[in-house]
């Protein structure tokens, strides 16, 4: 992987945004720029690119260009507040910029689209008092030559996302039900492509076939379950508290854990990922999130987001993968992706649910570690 920078020079004044701009206009498309993105941007963001790219374009602004109505291609600039290690070094100098991401519908590409949001990206920087543009973590050497040759860019910086050796991080599991993303973890793990050492399962439920799975793949499984008639959600929350803190993990995985975790629990173990069977809001305060076609749905969040969704006629659902806070299902997002299920039974959207959920919380679990 390389960084590379790009000088914010005369290329990159107002003259050369409007013609950015204009040639945006002229392909057929609108033109929107804004702090963040729009909804249905950064759903179609989701839909276009893996479900990861739309947190860094609500982290940053965003120019957009829109057929139709409908997102076609955009660029992010200046996101605030990631934190990938390759962000470290030059993104850190005085007067560097961070350009990206960055993408275009497949049946824009070789056409003028990309380049002139490229460039009207870059002109806003610049705008703003940027002296060069950080463009990270550029992996295809297509991609590097098409910066070159597009805007002068020059690497400034190699590094490996990977090298083997990284430190494995020690992870619980914590689940309620049958586990199969637990399964998928497991496969990852064996796979070598997601660096955990899976130390041990923690089930709340005694029939949970999640341990069964635990026991094929020799990982220790306790079982901590609330006797609710005889004890207190305040001792249950403490014994779980001691039974996780004897394990020393890293990292808690919550993969269809059914069980509200007290905020002692979470301070003690602030690094905890859940995946939740609904599509999320980046903004924790807002009770609706919008899709591509621009259309709204309500942020399904709790124990029931699936029946919910149903009962209540949704044309939609999805998953986000976030990291845990003490307001239910409303933590920082790491992944997040819409599904379409108009006309599906309970039984066909937990399915097509579960198969989303197996890519996205590998996703979810390697950007947490880019972010360590």
């Amino acid at each position: 992987m390389v960084n590379l920078i790009v000088d914010l020079d005369e290329r990159f004044d107002a003259t050369a945004q409007e013609h950015a701009i204009a040639a945006i206009v002229g392909s057929g498309c609108t033109f929107d720029e804004r702090r963040g993105a729009a909804d249905a941007t950064l759903a179609w963001i989701d839909e276009t690119f893996g479900g990861a790219w739309s947190g860094e374009a609500y982290a940053g602004s965003t120019v957009a260009a829109l057929r139709d109505g409908r997102a076609v291609g955009f660029a992010t600039y200046a996101p605030e507040g990631l934190r990938y290690r390759w962000l470290r070094c030059v993104a850190t100098e005085p007067g560097v910029g961070i350009f990206g991401p960055f993408g275009v519908n497949a049946s824009e590409r070789g056409g003028p689209l990309g380049g002139a949001l490229l460039q009207a990206a870059l002109c806003s920087l610049r705008t703003r008092g940027y002296r060069r543009a950080l463009i990270p973590a550029v992996g295809d050497e297509r991609l590097q030559r098409y910066y070159v040759e597009r805007v002068g860019a020059r690497v400034v910086e190699r590094f490996t996302l990977r090298d083997g050796g990284e430190e494995r991080i020690r992870t619980i599991v914590m689940a309620s039900g049958s586990g199969t993303n637990f399964q998928a973890v497991l496969e990852r793990v064996r796979a070598g492509t997601l660096p955990l050492e899976i130390a041990a399962l923690v089930c709340n439920t005694a029939d949970a076939f999640a341990i069964e799975r635990a026991r094929v793949a020799k990982i220790p499984a306790r079982v901590v379950a609330r006797d609710r008639a005889n004890e207190s959600r305040a001792a249950y929350d403490a014994r779980l508290l001691e039974a996780i803190g004897n394990e020393r993990p890293q990292l808690l995985l919550l993969l269809g854990w059914m069980h509200l975790l007290a905020p002692s629990f979470l301070d003690a173990f602030p690094d905890t990922i859940n995946v939740h069977p609904a599509y999320l809001p980046f903004d924790a305060t807002r009770d609706e999130v919008g899709l591509a076609d621009g259309s709204y749905i309500p942020a399904y969040r709790g124990a029931r987001a699936v029946r919910d969704a149903i009962a209540a006629g949704s044309a939609w659902s999805g998953v986000s993968v976030h990291v845990v806070t003490p307001q239910a299902d409303s933590g920082p997002i790491l992944v997040r992706m819409p599904l379409y299920i108009e006309g599906l039974s309970e039984a066909q959207v937990l399915e097509r649910l579960h198969t989303l959920e197996h890519d996205l919380v590998p996703r979810g679990i390697m950007r947490w570690i880019y972010e360590r």
